[in-house]
């Protein structure tokens, strides 16, 4: 319900609820509201002009929060102005103004007020504000006795915030916006702030006093000198103030978005209040100069050439020509739509095959800059969305820090390791990587540190991995899986003779001069000394021969080094790997099988023994539960073909079975060891020897079907490098066998089979 009540605008002046105030009023219009006041009920509304230079104020000059007052008292002064005597009533909202002439009558409305009803907490607060007006009087000794004793006097703690807001703080700004708390208790929190506040500075005041200069703290005497004499700043040799011109006008330049651009302003707005030294201020300052470095609105991209690219990847990748073909597509695309969105390139494979290499040769053939995110072991979401700054040493995220690394919006982000993202109590990391990688929300991404939303849809995200079973899926589901294989012999001999020789050479400070390699060291090395799917340690053992011939170099030798097939022993020591010859005799108990592992593939021997016991069976070699599970299976297949394979009845009572995979100390899982189980176990029991010649690979179930595998390429990889020459794969997998490479398929007879009799009949010799 509103009611209609002169108004009188005051400058500087707040006047409370059961306060009396004492004012001077001189304008036209203010006196007219007056005799309205007095010829009617002698009430006005007192409201509080925003700006105190404005002369005939409307009502958006007006602060919407005032107060009813009751006139108590006119006395004339000798200038022709009126003194009031004023009594407040009650806060009320101002909702319109409407003219009369010279003055206005104010439409207002009552002010809904949430009232504190629990009387301890009325209590808690009246003792608090009792303790804080008086500490506070008896350092500034500003209030008289009437004007304590009415204040710590009064019992309602509501009533004694109003009365000693009104005589106790001194500035408009906070007399004001007590006045607009409408809730009773956060008014009494704010109003108690206020006087601890005031009461520290107050303190401060009187110890800056009464101390000398050699004796005061540093930051003291800096705001002790800011707040008291501002006009002595250059001999202080003090800067804020000139930094912070500095960040405005370098603001007003910049190209940052409105978000952004809302939040430094804020920053800057907040750092102006601030006692310098603080460390508040050296957060505020630390924030805005992060902020204006950032590379806002900065972009790379320029003119797009699928020729330029399909140039650059064949200079640094040799082979991988699935993989090769898969990229440029993909910036055929990007280059048709203008932009990046789509799913983000994983590639995974075995370490040392190249993907980050891969990485790198895109962003060069987009001319995009550059930037390596390694996230193996960060188990912290902050570290991938930074922290916030109420934190001590509160930091930016890893992709902030990544795009303000690379100097531009829209840089090419590798995230490495992908795979090895771990997570504990602090959160969740891959479920922040979610927002990320996701083209449809990554246009406002939330960093905790710049608490304002920035632009990823730019940036072309680019992932790795060893293996993608360990990505979470809905991480997985973001991203599409590009496969790098193992490379073969002769890609590595290529790699190592186009690439890694002249790079190991050049690190090394020598020339085609001091050293040569010919191909029969190259074909040596690989064969003899490396195991691997990558080319890491085919590097390292080159560096390492380098490193060698530096000496005699450096020792004065003019003679051009040499390495051969034959004098590489002589540099490295005696074969680490010998090849074994293909026809190997046939063993009773063990058979070759195949793994995959998130280095490659690799060939795991089983063995199995027979002895007199009571039907146990041991199983040895750190088997996971899984392939714990394939024993038991291979064993019941075996036991239900007892009569076929001419088994004793009751062997599975008498006799005990060892299994044993040798390397104990590898962990090994997994159901694809099936049909090489079931041929070991079967050898050992019947005395059939095994063929040595073949590995195999492939599910069993109880009835002896084969089912298919992963990993088939890395497997046969794995059978490749160890000189096998028969490899049975289960039949469904046939389509995987069009991925390998045409030198491991000219060297490797694959046979698929559908059944595990199949395996047997052709394994076991009977």
């Amino acid at each position: 319900m509103f009611e209609n009540l002169p108004i009188i605008p005051l400058r500087g002046l707040v006047v409370f609820p059961l306060q009396t105030a004492l004012f001077d009023i001189s304008r036209a219009g203010s006196l007219l509201a007056l005799e309205q006041a007095m010829d009617e009920q002698k009430r006005v509304f007192l409201a509080a002009q925003r700006d105190t230079s404005v002369e005939n104020p409307h009502i958006e000059d007006l602060y919407s929060v005032g107060t009813v007052a009751r006139v108590r008292q006119i006395m004339r002064m000798p200038d022709g102005a009126l003194r009031l005597l004023v009594s407040g009533e009650r806060r009320a909202l101002l909702v319109e103004l409407e003219e009369h002439g010279n003055f206005a009558m104010a439409h207002i409305a009552p002010m809904a007020i949430c009232r504190l009803e629990d009387e301890r907490v009325r209590r808690a607060h009246a003792r608090v504000l009792r303790g804080l007006v008086r500490d506070l009087n008896r350092q500034t000794d500003a209030l008289t006795s009437e004007a304590l004793n009415m204040i710590v006097g009064e019992k309602d703690a509501v009533v004694m915030g109003d009365i000693a807001a009104a005589h106790v703080l001194g500035a408009f700004e906070d007399k004001q916006e007590l006045l607009e708390c409408r809730d009773e208790e956060e008014r009494l929190q704010l109003l108690e702030h206020k006087l601890s506040e005031e009461l520290q500075i107050v303190k401060l005041e009187r110890d800056i006093q009464s101390k000398v200069s050699a004796t005061i703290e540093q930051h003291n005497k800096d705001y002790y000198l800011r707040e008291q004499i501002r006009a002595i700043h250059e001999e202080l040799g003090d800067t804020e103030e000139n930094e912070l011109e500095a960040f405005r006008k370098q603001l007003s330049d910049s190209a940052l978005p409105p978000g952004p651009r809302e939040a430094v302003e804020r920053e800057l707005r907040k750092a102006e209040h601030l006692s310098p030294g603080s460390p508040e201020s050296s957060i505020a300052f630390n924030y805005i100069e992060y902020m204006m470095s950032f590379p806002w609105g900065k972009y790379t991209s320029g003119h797009f050439s699928l020729e330029h690219a399909r140039r650059i990847l064949d200079q640094e990748h040799y082979g991988l020509e699935d993989v090769k073909k898969r990229v440029l597509e993909h910036l055929a695309v990007m280059s048709i739509k203008g932009g990046v969105k789509g799913p983000v390139l994983c590639f995974v494979g075995p370490p040392g095959v190249g993907k980050t290499s891969i990485a790198r040769s895109i962003a060069r053939a987009l001319g995009r800059k550059y930037a390596r995110m390694s996230l193996g072991g960060v188990h912290d979401e902050a570290e991938l969305r930074g922290h916030r700054r109420t934190y001590v040493g509160a930091m930016p995220g890893g992709i902030v820090a990544a795009m303000r690394q690379a100097g531009s919006m829209d840089p090419v982000i590798l995230f490495d390791e992908i795979d090895k993202l771990a997570h504990d109590l602090r959160g969740d990391p891959a479920a922040a990587m979610l927002e990320v990688l996701d083209s449809e929300q990554n246009c406002a991404f939330m960093d905790h540190y710049m608490d304002a939303p920035l632009d990823l849809s730019q940036v072309m995200f680019i992932a790795t991995a060893n293996t993608a079973e360990e990505i979470p899926p809905a991480l997985l589901d973001r991203m599409e899986i590009i496969e790098v294989p193992s490379y073969t012999y002769t890609e590595k001999a290529q790699i190592a003779r186009l690439h890694l020789v002249a790079k190991q050479m050049r690190e090394n400070g020598l020339n085609g001069n001091q050293l040569r390699f010919q191909d029969s060291a190259l074909t040596e090395i690989i064969d003899g000394y490396t195991r691997e799917a990558g080319v890491r340690e085919l590097e390292r053992l080159l560096g390492s021969i380098c490193r060698k011939a530096a000496i005699s170099v450096a020792e004065g030798s003019t003679r051009r080094i040499t390495i051969t097939g034959k004098n590489v022993s002589e540099y490295l020591g005696a074969r680490k790997y010998l090849s074994q010859p293909v026809e190997a005799k046939p063993e009773t108990g063990i058979v070759n099988a195949l793994a995959w592992t998130s280095v490659g593939g690799e060939t795991m021997p089983i063995e199995v023994a027979v002895m007199p016991g009571s039907g146990h069976i041991d199983m040895t070699g750190r088997m996971g539960d899984v392939m714990k599970e394939s024993v038991r299976t291979a064993y019941s297949f075996i036991r239900s073909r007892s009569r076929e394979y001419r088994i004793a009845g009751d062997f599975h009572k008498t006799n005990d079975l060892h299994i044993h995979m040798p390397e104990g100390a590898v962990p090994k899982d997994g159901p694809s060891a099936g049909v090489a189980l079931t041929c070991a176990m079967l050898s050992a029991i019947t005395g059939c020897p095994a063929r040595q010649d073949v590995a195999m690979t492939g599910e069993v179930t109880l009835r002896g079907k084969v089912l298919p595998i992963g990993g088939v390429k890395e497997k046969l990889m794995a059978a490749y490098r160890m000189g096998i020459s028969t490899v049975l794969v289960p039949e469904e997998n046939q389509k995987d066998l069009e991925k390998i490479p045409q030198d491991v398929r000219n060297h490797l007879q694959v046979k698929t089979i559908q059944r595990v009799e199949q395996a047997i009949d052709y394994v076991l010799i009977r």
